[in-house]
Protein backbone atom coordinates (compact mmCIF):
# COMPACT_ATOMS: atom_id res chain seq x y z
CA UNK A 1 0.00 0.00 0.00
CA UNK A 2 1.24 3.52 -0.75
CA UNK A 3 0.29 6.71 1.04
CA UNK A 4 0.47 10.36 0.06
CA UNK A 5 0.62 13.26 2.51
CA UNK A 6 -1.68 16.25 2.86
CA UNK A 7 -1.25 19.75 1.59
CA UNK A 8 -0.24 20.30 -1.99
CA UNK A 9 1.14 23.49 -3.47
CA UNK A 10 1.83 24.62 -7.01
CA UNK A 11 4.51 22.43 -8.60
CA UNK A 12 6.23 25.60 -9.77
CA UNK A 13 6.43 29.18 -8.59
CA UNK A 14 5.57 31.94 -11.00
CA UNK A 15 8.53 33.93 -12.27
CA UNK A 16 6.50 36.96 -13.32
CA UNK A 17 5.47 39.98 -11.31
CA UNK A 18 3.51 39.25 -8.16
CA UNK A 19 1.68 41.73 -5.95
CA UNK A 20 0.99 41.15 -2.28
CA UNK A 21 -2.20 42.11 -0.41
CA UNK A 22 -2.61 45.80 0.30
CA UNK A 23 -1.97 45.60 4.06
CA UNK A 24 0.85 43.06 3.89
CA UNK A 25 3.56 43.89 6.47
CA UNK A 26 7.21 44.10 5.40
CA UNK A 27 10.15 44.20 7.76
CA UNK A 28 13.15 42.48 9.28
CA UNK A 29 14.04 40.82 12.55
CA UNK A 30 16.88 40.53 15.07
CA UNK A 31 17.43 39.10 18.57
CA UNK A 32 18.88 40.77 21.64
CA UNK A 33 21.90 38.58 22.42
CA UNK A 34 22.84 38.40 18.76
CA UNK A 35 23.19 42.15 18.24
CA UNK A 36 23.04 44.25 21.40
CA UNK A 37 26.41 43.78 23.09
CA UNK A 38 26.78 45.89 26.25
CA UNK A 39 26.71 42.63 28.17
CA UNK A 40 27.95 44.17 31.42
CA UNK A 41 26.38 47.62 31.26
CA UNK A 42 23.50 49.35 33.02
CA UNK A 43 22.62 46.54 35.37
CA UNK A 44 22.30 43.73 32.86
CA UNK A 45 22.65 40.34 34.51
CA UNK A 46 24.30 37.25 33.16
CA UNK A 47 22.40 35.01 30.74
CA UNK A 48 22.75 31.36 29.87
CA UNK A 49 24.31 32.42 26.58
CA UNK A 50 27.02 34.36 28.40
CA UNK A 51 27.85 31.24 30.36
CA UNK A 52 27.59 28.91 27.37
CA UNK A 53 29.75 31.15 25.18
CA UNK A 54 32.42 31.34 27.88
CA UNK A 55 32.59 27.55 28.09
CA UNK A 56 35.49 26.28 25.94
CA UNK A 57 34.41 24.33 22.88
CA UNK A 58 30.77 25.41 22.87
CA UNK A 59 30.91 28.27 20.33
CA UNK A 60 33.00 28.44 17.18
CA UNK A 61 36.26 30.31 17.69
CA UNK A 62 35.31 31.07 21.30
CA UNK A 63 33.08 33.91 20.07
CA UNK A 64 30.52 35.54 22.37
CA UNK A 65 27.91 38.29 22.37
CA UNK A 66 29.71 40.69 24.69
CA UNK A 67 29.97 43.30 21.90
CA UNK A 68 28.16 41.68 18.96
CA UNK A 69 26.89 44.52 16.70
CA UNK A 70 27.03 47.08 19.52
CA UNK A 71 23.38 47.83 18.80
CA UNK A 72 22.88 48.97 22.40
CA UNK A 73 24.93 52.05 21.60
CA UNK A 74 24.22 52.30 17.86
CA UNK A 75 20.46 51.69 17.84
CA UNK A 76 19.62 55.16 16.52
CA UNK A 77 21.90 54.70 13.52
CA UNK A 78 20.45 51.24 12.96
CA UNK A 79 16.91 52.61 12.97
CA UNK A 80 17.92 55.25 10.41
CA UNK A 81 19.29 52.40 8.31
CA UNK A 82 15.97 50.57 8.60
CA UNK A 83 14.14 53.70 7.51
CA UNK A 84 16.43 54.13 4.52
CA UNK A 85 15.71 50.53 3.52
CA UNK A 86 11.97 51.20 3.67
CA UNK A 87 11.18 48.76 6.48
CA UNK A 88 7.65 49.04 7.79
CA UNK A 89 8.15 46.70 10.76
CA UNK A 90 11.00 45.65 13.01
CA UNK A 91 10.89 42.60 15.22
CA UNK A 92 13.35 42.71 18.11
CA UNK A 93 13.64 40.82 21.36
CA UNK A 94 14.02 42.13 24.88
CA UNK A 95 16.91 40.72 26.91
CA UNK A 96 15.35 39.33 30.08
CA UNK A 97 18.62 39.76 32.08
CA UNK A 98 18.63 43.43 31.12
CA UNK A 99 15.23 43.87 32.79
CA UNK A 100 15.70 41.50 35.75
CA UNK A 101 19.34 40.62 36.35
CA UNK A 102 18.42 37.51 38.33
CA UNK A 103 15.14 36.76 36.57
CA UNK A 104 12.84 38.13 39.27
CA UNK A 105 12.15 41.17 41.39
CA UNK A 106 11.79 44.83 40.56
CA UNK A 107 12.58 45.68 36.93
CA UNK A 108 15.81 47.47 36.11
CA UNK A 109 14.92 50.98 34.99
CA UNK A 110 18.07 51.45 32.94
CA UNK A 111 17.33 48.32 30.95
CA UNK A 112 13.75 49.39 30.29
CA UNK A 113 15.03 52.83 29.30
CA UNK A 114 16.97 51.33 26.41
CA UNK A 115 13.90 49.65 24.90
CA UNK A 116 11.88 52.77 25.60
CA UNK A 117 14.30 54.81 23.50
CA UNK A 118 14.38 52.14 20.79
CA UNK A 119 10.58 52.06 20.47
CA UNK A 120 10.39 55.84 20.28
CA UNK A 121 13.09 55.90 17.61
CA UNK A 122 11.20 53.30 15.57
CA UNK A 123 7.91 55.13 15.82
CA UNK A 124 9.57 58.40 14.82
CA UNK A 125 10.82 56.58 11.70
CA UNK A 126 7.29 55.23 11.02
CA UNK A 127 8.42 51.65 11.71
CA UNK A 128 6.08 49.42 13.70
CA UNK A 129 7.78 47.64 16.63
CA UNK A 130 7.12 43.92 17.10
CA UNK A 131 8.38 42.89 20.54
CA UNK A 132 9.53 39.35 21.32
CA UNK A 133 9.84 38.73 25.03
CA UNK A 134 11.98 35.59 24.95
CA UNK A 135 14.63 34.83 22.35
CA UNK A 136 16.69 32.36 24.40
CA UNK A 137 18.65 34.60 26.80
CA UNK A 138 17.38 33.16 30.09
CA UNK A 139 18.90 34.78 33.19
CA UNK A 140 21.63 32.48 34.48
CA UNK A 141 20.26 32.74 38.02
CA UNK A 142 17.05 31.03 36.87
CA UNK A 143 19.03 28.31 35.12
CA UNK A 144 20.91 27.75 38.36
CA UNK A 145 17.51 27.03 39.91
CA UNK A 146 16.56 24.53 37.20
CA UNK A 147 15.92 26.77 34.20
CA UNK A 148 12.99 25.76 32.03
CA UNK A 149 12.90 22.33 33.65
CA UNK A 150 11.61 24.13 36.77
CA UNK A 151 7.95 25.08 36.84
CA UNK A 152 8.67 28.32 38.68
CA UNK A 153 10.48 29.73 35.62
CA UNK A 154 7.15 29.94 33.78
CA UNK A 155 5.72 32.16 36.51
CA UNK A 156 8.84 34.31 36.61
CA UNK A 157 8.50 34.76 32.84
CA UNK A 158 4.94 36.02 33.18
CA UNK A 159 6.05 38.55 35.80
CA UNK A 160 8.81 39.76 33.50
CA UNK A 161 6.37 40.08 30.58
CA UNK A 162 4.09 42.27 32.66
CA UNK A 163 7.00 44.51 33.65
CA UNK A 164 8.02 45.07 30.02
CA UNK A 165 4.45 45.70 28.92
CA UNK A 166 3.97 48.21 31.73
CA UNK A 167 6.72 50.36 30.22
CA UNK A 168 6.17 49.80 26.47
CA UNK A 169 2.52 48.78 26.17
CA UNK A 170 1.27 52.29 25.47
CA UNK A 171 3.18 52.27 22.16
CA UNK A 172 3.69 48.60 21.23
CA UNK A 173 0.73 46.84 19.66
CA UNK A 174 2.16 43.39 18.85
CA UNK A 175 3.68 41.07 21.46
CA UNK A 176 5.35 37.71 20.95
CA UNK A 177 5.76 35.53 24.01
CA UNK A 178 8.31 32.93 22.91
CA UNK A 179 10.63 32.50 19.96
CA UNK A 180 11.10 28.89 18.84
CA UNK A 181 10.39 26.95 22.05
CA UNK A 182 11.43 23.75 20.24
CA UNK A 183 14.96 25.12 19.96
CA UNK A 184 15.03 26.33 23.57
CA UNK A 185 13.91 22.93 24.83
CA UNK A 186 15.49 20.39 22.52
CA UNK A 187 18.74 22.07 21.47
CA UNK A 188 19.21 23.59 24.92
CA UNK A 189 18.27 20.61 27.09
CA UNK A 190 18.17 17.68 24.64
CA UNK A 191 21.34 17.56 22.54
CA UNK A 192 23.09 20.46 24.26
CA UNK A 193 24.31 22.35 21.19
CA UNK A 194 22.62 25.52 22.50
CA UNK A 195 22.62 27.08 25.95
CA UNK A 196 22.37 25.86 28.64
CA UNK A 197 24.01 22.81 27.07
CA UNK A 198 22.20 20.00 28.89
CA UNK A 199 21.71 16.58 27.35
CA UNK A 200 18.70 14.78 28.79
CA UNK A 201 15.49 13.87 26.93
CA UNK A 202 13.38 14.11 30.07
CA UNK A 203 14.71 17.59 30.82
CA UNK A 204 14.01 18.65 27.24
CA UNK A 205 10.40 17.50 27.41
CA UNK A 206 9.84 19.08 30.81
CA UNK A 207 11.35 22.31 29.47
CA UNK A 208 9.02 22.22 26.46
CA UNK A 209 5.97 22.01 28.71
CA UNK A 210 7.14 24.77 31.03
CA UNK A 211 7.91 27.01 28.06
CA UNK A 212 4.34 26.49 26.89
CA UNK A 213 3.08 27.18 30.39
CA UNK A 214 5.13 30.40 30.39
CA UNK A 215 3.54 31.30 27.06
CA UNK A 216 0.05 30.77 28.44
CA UNK A 217 0.65 32.62 31.70
CA UNK A 218 2.26 35.59 29.95
CA UNK A 219 -0.38 35.70 27.20
CA UNK A 220 -3.09 35.76 29.85
CA UNK A 221 -1.33 38.53 31.78
CA UNK A 222 -0.56 40.57 28.67
CA UNK A 223 -4.14 40.39 27.43
CA UNK A 224 -5.41 41.44 30.85
CA UNK A 225 -3.03 44.40 30.71
CA UNK A 226 -4.44 45.47 27.34
CA UNK A 227 -2.07 43.93 24.79
CA UNK A 228 -3.76 44.20 21.41
CA UNK A 229 -2.04 41.47 19.39
CA UNK A 230 -0.42 38.28 20.72
CA UNK A 231 1.78 35.88 18.84
CA UNK A 232 3.65 32.62 19.45
CA UNK A 233 6.61 32.04 17.13
CA UNK A 234 7.73 28.53 16.22
CA UNK A 235 10.51 27.18 14.02
CA UNK A 236 8.31 25.33 11.60
CA UNK A 237 9.21 23.15 8.66
CA UNK A 238 7.50 21.07 6.07
CA UNK A 239 8.24 17.47 7.04
CA UNK A 240 8.62 15.18 4.02
CA UNK A 241 10.45 12.15 2.71
CA UNK A 242 13.26 12.69 0.18
CA UNK A 243 10.85 11.80 -2.63
CA UNK A 244 8.20 14.24 -1.40
CA UNK A 245 10.50 17.26 -1.11
CA UNK A 246 10.04 18.15 -4.77
CA UNK A 247 6.91 16.09 -5.46
CA UNK A 248 4.17 16.39 -2.85
CA UNK A 249 2.16 13.73 -4.69
CA UNK A 250 4.96 11.14 -4.51
CA UNK A 251 3.72 7.81 -3.22
CA UNK A 252 5.46 6.62 -0.06
CA UNK A 253 5.25 3.56 2.12
CA UNK A 254 3.08 3.40 5.23
CA UNK A 255 6.24 3.38 7.34
CA UNK A 256 7.57 6.52 5.69
CA UNK A 257 4.20 8.27 5.98
CA UNK A 258 4.10 7.39 9.68
CA UNK A 259 7.63 8.75 10.15
CA UNK A 260 6.62 12.03 8.49
CA UNK A 261 3.56 12.47 10.68
CA UNK A 262 5.45 11.55 13.87
CA UNK A 263 8.15 14.14 13.26
CA UNK A 264 5.53 16.71 12.22
CA UNK A 265 3.92 16.13 15.61
CA UNK A 266 7.22 16.44 17.48
CA UNK A 267 8.21 19.64 15.66
CA UNK A 268 4.96 21.46 14.97
CA UNK A 269 1.99 19.93 16.75
CA UNK A 270 3.78 19.57 20.09
CA UNK A 271 3.52 23.36 20.42
CA UNK A 272 0.57 24.34 18.25
CA UNK A 273 -1.94 21.80 19.56
CA UNK A 274 -1.57 22.84 23.24
CA UNK A 275 -1.49 26.55 22.39
CA UNK A 276 -4.42 26.50 19.96
CA UNK A 277 -6.43 23.44 21.02
CA UNK A 278 -5.52 22.87 24.67
CA UNK A 279 -4.23 19.34 24.17
CA UNK A 280 -1.12 17.39 23.29
CA UNK A 281 -1.10 14.96 20.36
CA UNK A 282 -1.40 11.42 21.71
CA UNK A 283 1.96 10.35 20.25
CA UNK A 284 3.71 13.33 21.87
CA UNK A 285 2.12 12.63 25.23
CA UNK A 286 3.26 9.00 25.02
CA UNK A 287 6.82 10.19 24.36
CA UNK A 288 6.64 12.60 27.31
CA UNK A 289 5.39 9.86 29.63
CA UNK A 290 8.14 7.47 28.52
CA UNK A 291 11.00 9.92 29.04
CA UNK A 292 9.83 12.41 31.64
CA UNK A 293 6.70 11.06 33.27
CA UNK A 294 3.57 13.20 33.43
CA UNK A 295 3.84 14.64 36.93
CA UNK A 296 5.01 18.03 35.60
CA UNK A 297 1.81 18.41 33.54
CA UNK A 298 -0.58 19.54 36.23
CA UNK A 299 -4.35 19.87 36.18
CA UNK A 300 -5.33 23.09 34.47
CA UNK A 301 -2.02 23.57 32.65
CA UNK A 302 -3.44 22.95 29.20
CA UNK A 303 -6.31 25.33 29.82
CA UNK A 304 -3.75 27.97 30.84
CA UNK A 305 -1.62 27.29 27.77
CA UNK A 306 -4.64 27.53 25.47
CA UNK A 307 -4.99 31.32 25.56
CA UNK A 308 -6.52 33.15 22.60
CA UNK A 309 -3.76 34.46 20.34
CA UNK A 310 -3.98 36.36 17.09
CA UNK A 311 -1.05 35.04 15.10
CA UNK A 312 1.38 32.17 14.83
CA UNK A 313 4.79 33.32 13.71
CA UNK A 314 6.60 30.99 11.31
CA UNK A 315 10.40 30.88 11.21
CA UNK A 316 11.15 28.88 8.06
CA UNK A 317 14.54 28.07 6.60
CA UNK A 318 14.40 24.59 5.08
CA UNK A 319 12.35 21.39 5.02
CA UNK A 320 12.79 18.61 7.57
CA UNK A 321 13.50 15.44 5.58
CA UNK A 322 12.90 12.04 7.17
CA UNK A 323 12.37 8.41 6.26
CA UNK A 324 11.58 5.21 8.12
CA UNK A 325 14.66 3.34 9.35
CA UNK A 326 13.84 0.40 11.61
CA UNK A 327 16.37 0.09 14.41
CA UNK A 328 17.61 3.68 14.13
CA UNK A 329 18.02 5.18 17.63
CA UNK A 330 16.27 8.42 18.48
CA UNK A 331 18.18 11.59 17.65
CA UNK A 332 19.18 13.39 20.87
CA UNK A 333 17.25 16.49 19.78
CA UNK A 334 14.17 14.44 18.92
CA UNK A 335 12.94 12.25 21.80
CA UNK A 336 10.39 9.90 20.27
CA UNK A 337 12.12 9.66 16.88
CA UNK A 338 13.16 6.02 17.15
CA UNK A 339 13.14 4.17 13.81
CA UNK A 340 13.42 7.47 11.90
CA UNK A 341 16.40 8.64 9.88
CA UNK A 342 16.91 12.37 9.33
CA UNK A 343 18.02 12.88 5.75
CA UNK A 344 18.58 15.86 3.49
CA UNK A 345 17.03 17.19 0.33
CA UNK A 346 18.54 17.08 -3.14
CA UNK A 347 18.79 20.84 -3.45
CA UNK A 348 21.32 23.68 -3.35
CA UNK A 349 22.59 24.45 0.14
CA UNK A 350 23.26 27.61 2.14
CA UNK A 351 26.51 28.17 4.06
CA UNK A 352 24.78 26.46 7.00
CA UNK A 353 24.33 23.36 4.86
CA UNK A 354 20.57 23.85 4.80
CA UNK A 355 18.76 22.82 1.59
CA UNK A 356 17.01 25.61 -0.31
CA UNK A 357 13.44 24.49 -1.06
CA UNK A 358 11.07 27.46 -1.39
CA UNK A 359 8.07 25.29 -2.30
CA UNK A 360 8.38 23.72 1.14
CA UNK A 361 7.24 27.03 2.59
CA UNK A 362 4.14 27.14 0.39
CA UNK A 363 3.17 23.64 1.37
CA UNK A 364 3.82 24.30 5.06
CA UNK A 365 1.71 27.46 5.10
CA UNK A 366 -1.16 25.75 3.31
CA UNK A 367 -1.13 22.83 5.73
CA UNK A 368 -0.99 25.04 8.82
CA UNK A 369 -3.80 27.24 7.50
CA UNK A 370 -5.89 24.11 6.91
CA UNK A 371 -5.11 22.57 10.29
CA UNK A 372 -5.42 25.78 12.33
CA UNK A 373 -7.82 28.07 10.45
CA UNK A 374 -8.64 30.02 13.60
CA UNK A 375 -5.33 31.90 13.65
CA UNK A 376 -3.45 34.11 11.21
CA UNK A 377 0.10 33.36 10.06
CA UNK A 378 3.11 35.65 9.90
CA UNK A 379 6.57 34.93 8.50
CA UNK A 380 8.67 36.12 11.42
CA UNK A 381 12.01 34.80 10.12
CA UNK A 382 13.22 33.70 6.72
CA UNK A 383 16.69 34.12 5.30
CA UNK A 384 19.99 32.46 4.53
CA UNK A 385 23.67 32.56 5.39
CA UNK A 386 26.15 32.75 2.52
CA UNK A 387 29.87 33.45 2.35
CA UNK A 388 29.54 37.18 1.78
CA UNK A 389 32.57 39.22 0.77
CA UNK A 390 32.88 42.98 1.02
CA UNK A 391 34.58 44.27 -2.14
CA UNK A 392 35.10 47.96 -2.83
CA UNK A 393 32.26 48.92 -0.52
CA UNK A 394 29.72 46.44 -1.96
CA UNK A 395 28.48 42.96 -1.16
CA UNK A 396 27.13 41.28 -4.29
CA UNK A 397 24.97 38.56 -2.72
CA UNK A 398 22.97 37.34 -5.69
CA UNK A 399 22.50 33.98 -3.97
CA UNK A 400 20.62 35.66 -1.12
CA UNK A 401 18.48 37.65 -3.53
CA UNK A 402 17.58 34.41 -5.29
CA UNK A 403 16.77 32.76 -1.95
CA UNK A 404 14.53 35.61 -0.83
CA UNK A 405 12.84 35.93 -4.21
CA UNK A 406 12.00 32.24 -4.26
CA UNK A 407 10.64 32.21 -0.74
CA UNK A 408 8.58 35.34 -1.25
CA UNK A 409 7.07 33.74 -4.34
CA UNK A 410 6.30 30.73 -2.16
CA UNK A 411 4.54 32.95 0.37
CA UNK A 412 2.54 34.55 -2.43
CA UNK A 413 1.58 31.14 -3.79
CA UNK A 414 0.30 30.16 -0.35
CA UNK A 415 -1.70 33.39 -0.06
CA UNK A 416 -3.20 32.72 -3.50
CA UNK A 417 -4.04 29.21 -2.24
CA UNK A 418 -6.00 30.61 0.70
CA UNK A 419 -3.41 30.84 3.51
CA UNK A 420 -3.97 33.83 5.80
CA UNK A 421 -0.41 35.19 5.82
CA UNK A 422 -0.21 38.73 7.16
CA UNK A 423 3.44 39.70 6.70
CA UNK A 424 7.09 38.83 6.11
CA UNK A 425 10.13 39.68 8.22
CA UNK A 426 13.51 38.90 6.71
CA UNK A 427 16.17 37.32 8.88
CA UNK A 428 18.19 39.22 9.62
CA UNK A 429 18.62 42.96 9.46
CA UNK A 430 22.31 42.71 10.42
CA UNK A 431 25.04 40.12 10.29
CA UNK A 432 25.33 39.02 13.91
CA UNK A 433 26.35 36.44 16.50
CA UNK A 434 24.95 33.22 15.07
CA UNK A 435 24.73 31.25 18.32
CA UNK A 436 27.03 28.21 18.37
CA UNK A 437 28.37 29.23 14.95
CA UNK A 438 29.75 32.49 16.36
CA UNK A 439 30.46 35.18 13.78
CA UNK A 440 31.42 32.95 10.88
CA UNK A 441 27.89 32.79 9.43
CA UNK A 442 26.33 35.91 7.91
CA UNK A 443 22.54 36.09 7.60
CA UNK A 444 22.22 39.85 7.37
CA UNK A 445 20.79 42.12 4.73
CA UNK A 446 23.43 44.48 6.05
CA UNK A 447 27.11 43.55 6.23
CA UNK A 448 28.76 44.26 9.59
CA UNK A 449 32.53 44.72 9.80
CA UNK A 450 32.92 43.69 13.42
CA UNK A 451 36.27 45.39 14.20
CA UNK A 452 34.96 48.79 13.05
CA UNK A 453 31.19 48.16 13.41
CA UNK A 454 30.72 49.69 9.96
CA UNK A 455 27.37 48.75 8.37
CA UNK A 456 27.15 48.23 4.59
CA UNK A 457 23.80 47.37 2.99
CA UNK A 458 24.27 44.34 0.73
CA UNK A 459 22.76 44.15 -2.72
CA UNK A 460 19.98 42.07 -1.16
CA UNK A 461 19.09 44.96 1.15
CA UNK A 462 18.69 47.29 -1.82
CA UNK A 463 16.68 44.65 -3.67
CA UNK A 464 14.44 44.17 -0.62
CA UNK A 465 13.93 47.93 -0.36
CA UNK A 466 12.52 47.85 -3.90
CA UNK A 467 10.29 44.87 -3.10
CA UNK A 468 8.81 46.77 -0.17
CA UNK A 469 8.37 49.89 -2.30
CA UNK A 470 6.34 48.04 -4.93
CA UNK A 471 4.64 45.67 -2.43
CA UNK A 472 5.67 42.78 -4.61
CA UNK A 473 8.20 41.19 -6.89
CA UNK A 474 9.19 42.39 -10.32
CA UNK A 475 8.75 40.14 -13.33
Amino acid sequence: MTVTTRGTAPSYLTQGRVDFPERFVWGAATASYQIEGAAKEDGRGRSIWDTFSDTPGKVFNGDNGEVACDHYHRYADDVRLMRDLGLRAYRFSVAWPRIQADGSGAPNGLGLDFYDRLVDELLDADITPYVTLYHWDLPQALEDGGGWTARDTAYRFADYAVAVHARLGDRVRSWTTLNEPWVSAFLGYGNGVHAPGRRDPGDALRAAHHLLLGHGLSAQALRSAGAEELMLVINSSLVATPAQVHDPAAAVSEADAAAVERVHSLLNRQFLDPALRGEYPAEVLATVERHAGLEHIQDGDLKTINQPIDLVGINYYNPCVVEAAPGEPADAAWPGSEDVRFATADAPKTAMGWPIVPTGLSRLLLRLSQDYPEVGLFITENGAAFDDVLTEGRVHDEDRISYLDGHLRAVHAAVEGGADVRGYLAWSLLDNFEWAEGYRRRFGLVYVDYPTQTRTPKDSALWYRDVIGRNGLAG
